[in-house]
């Protein structure tokens, strides 16, 4: 199958194909004209690819889990380890916005009140609900 083929039945563009050829995801075989010939398996490779990169895993972590996911052989040492890892770092991530939509709702909320006594200057007043918020002062 060419290139352009394997793109269209994945949904993804050529140049994602190559990309994916670059972090050694995918490995097609070059005909004697140097042409790009993807094997069978191919279109769902490249959709699990898509599929670890949704889940935000980088691309050498997509490297090592791809094969176990594509039942190509035995798991990984530290194949689960990698992945629970990596699920931490995202909830470190998810903590974080959450601490960052609160302080943006405490502004908003004396931006938007009248009667808020910080209301003309809505961003001390996040500032100051924003260092309640982690434990700070800002005397």
């Amino acid at each position: 199958m060419r290139i352009g083929e394997v793109a269209e039945q994945a949904g993804v563009s050529v140049r994602a194909l190559r990309y994916y050829e670059e972090q050694r995801l995918l490995g097609p075989r070059r005909t004697a004209g140097g042409h790009r010939e993807y094997q069978d398996g191919s279109v769902e490779r490249v959709r699990m690819i898509q599929q670890l990169y949704a889940a935000g895993l980088s691309s050498r972590l997509v490297r090592e889990v791809l094969p176990r996911c594509m039942n190509e052989g035995e798991s990984p040492v530290g194949f689960t380890d990698s992945l629970i890892t990596e699920r931490a770092r995202i909830d470190r991530q998810i903590n974080d916005l959450t601490q960052v939509r609160a302080r943006l709702d405490e502004i908003i909320a004396v931006a938007t009140d009248p009667s808020h006594p910080h209301h003309s200057h809505p961003v001390r007043a996040g500032v100051a609900a924003s260092s309640a918020l982690i434990g700070t002062s800002t005397a």
